[in-house]
């Protein structure tokens, strides 16, 4: 019940974790690191060649307009007239496109036509051209428009290198929009050129994602099958790389683990052949031997002391004896598989009882056992539970022993038989809590002497096994007691096996 919910959990984690497995990461980064190289490259080269379109026409642009304005002869004062007339000629000469120009001279302000552009030239051009005789450049986007304005003062040339500024100012304005036009259709065949470039990408991040998880899918499957039982799978190596080395390796590992299990389950099949043998051969002996301490037990009080005392301990050895045996013989089964439930429906309550009157234990037993609980259980193996945990109960723990019984409801809807068998002894110590189902495991450092044979809760654990139930042991409240808690499915209804 409580499992389930937990494997359901598991199962959903795994999911997720498929849904983003390392195919997807081994496709997202080869995408990536496409993405970024096809990325870095066009903004590069988009950045050249931009650089080299403004840079080609700027320069066509600033070297015209240089030229042309050292052409001109001006006599001072300026003619207004004259100036305008400059001015249109400058324009319609204007390469490589035609250009809007002006003039400053004080207060006069002139221009080669009534237009706008007027507004784009900047107050630092301004200063920057009245300052620089060979004049300065600004590029100025308004309105979304691109403009290259060129900035240029008249001289006088008094000499090779010296020159005086007669205090007229010219500006060009030369509209980009063929530039402009040619950077954006260079943006978009970058783009575009991207797009393709990704798709081939990915056509080649699924083609390696596919050759890399091929083996590491093999080796899954290789793993899932060792994990059911098929000790015998191996991978095939291919090529000589790591993914080749990790098959090898897996091999080999897969190699030693197969011969190791093999040497195990060889020497366990030997231990459970000779306990059962063993078992087997003493059990006649032990028949006669039984019967011939009766025998002695009945006249025993006709022998002298010592004699009466020694056949007393022969009786009692020779019953522990007996008791190894069979539970030596029914550990076999349980290890060989042999042991099958003989499953009827019956009142467990009733049982119980059954089993407590059976032992004599009826006087020494607190019981809260709740009539018309009614479950479909092995009568004979549910005895041997109840009688091993209150037999355990009454030896190693303090009075009062308690058997309750009761049900319960899982999470997912399952009715449960809890039996419990309590006690009020000094309890179990942590360290022994772990091993307190082992075979043979015994605590009596802190308990009397066992009078047992070591298996009582092994084959208690075995027998609830096969039920399909649980068995725990734990401490009570504070520390005090034992309270071993066991849990069958209660099947009511169905048919007796």
């Amino acid at each position: 019940m409580r499992f389930g919910a937990s494997r359901r959990r598991t199962r959903a984690t795994g999911e997720r974790r498929r849904s983003f497995g390392l195919r997807t990461r081994l496709v997202l980064a080869f995408l990536l690191v496409a993405a970024v190289s096809a990325g870095t490259t066009a903004a590069l080269t988009f950045r050249e060649v931009r650089n080299a379109v403004l840079a080609t026409a700027q320069d066509t642009a600033v070297s015209s307009f240089r030229d042309q304005v050292r052409e001109l002869d001006f006599f001072l004062p300026v003619n207004t007239t004259e100036l305008v007339g400059t001015l249109r000629t400058l324009a319609r000469n204007g390469r490589p496109h035609p250009w809007y120009v002006y003039a400053e001279y004080g207060s006069v302000r002139a221009s080669s036509g009534t237009n706008p552009t007027s507004t784009v030239i900047t107050p630092e051009l301004r200063r920057t051209a009245h300052a620089d005789p060979q004049g300065s450049f600004q590029r100025v986007v308004k309105d979304g428009v691109p403009y290259l304005t060129i900035g240029m003062p008249v001289v006088f040339e008094l000499g090779a290198s010296t020159v005086a500024p007669t205090g007229i100012v010219l500006y060009a304005v030369m509209p980009m929009p063929e530039e402009q036009a040619n950077v954006e259709a260079l943006a978009a065949a970058a783009r575009d050129g991207a797009l393709p470039g990704l798709a081939v990408a990915l056509v080649a991040a699924l083609v390696a994602a596919r050759g890399v998880l091929r083996p590491v899918r093999e080796l899954r499957q290789a793993a899932r099958s060792m994990g059911s039982g098929r000790l015998d799978t191996r991978i095939a190596v291919r090529g000589s790389d790591e993914l080749a080395d990790l098959a090898r390796t897996f091999n080999e590992s897969a190699g030693e683990l197969e011969r190791s299990v093999n040497e195990l389950r060889e020497a366990e099949e030997r231990a459970r052949r000779f306990a059962s043998d063993v078992s087997h051969e003493l059990r006649n002996p032990l028949a006669g031997m039984l019967a011939v301490t009766e025998v002695l037990d009945e006249g025993a009080n006709r022998l002298d002391s010592d004699t009466a005392r020694a056949v007393r301990l022969i009786s009692t050895e020779t019953g522990k004896l007996a008791v190894l045996v069979e539970d030596l013989m029914e550990i076999s089964r349980f290890d060989a598989r042999a042991a099958e439930l003989n499953t009827d429906e019956i009142d467990v309550a009733e049982t119980i009882r059954r089993t407590l009157g059976q032992r004599r234990w009826t006087d020494l037993v607190r019981t809260e056992l709740p009539d018309g609980i009614r479950a479909v259980l092995d009568p004979r193996r549910f005895d041997v539970v109840v009688a091993n945990l209150v037999g355990n109960a009454l030896r190693h723990g303090g009075a009062p022993v308690t058997v309750t019984l009761r049900t319960t409801t899982g999470a997912d809807g399952t009715a449960w038989l809890v039996t419990e068998v309590a006690d009020r002894g000094p309890g179990i110590r942590p360290d022994v809590l772990p091993h307190i189902f082992h075979r043979f495991y015994k605590a009596d450092a802190a308990r009397t002497r066992s009078v047992g044979s070591g298996l009582g809760l092994a084959i208690t654990l075995e027998n609830v096994r096969l039920h399909g139930g649980t068995v725990r042991a734990a401490n009570g409240p504070g520390g005090t007691g034992a309270v071993f808690t066991v849990e069958m499915p209660l099947r009511t209804g169905e048919a007796p096996a």
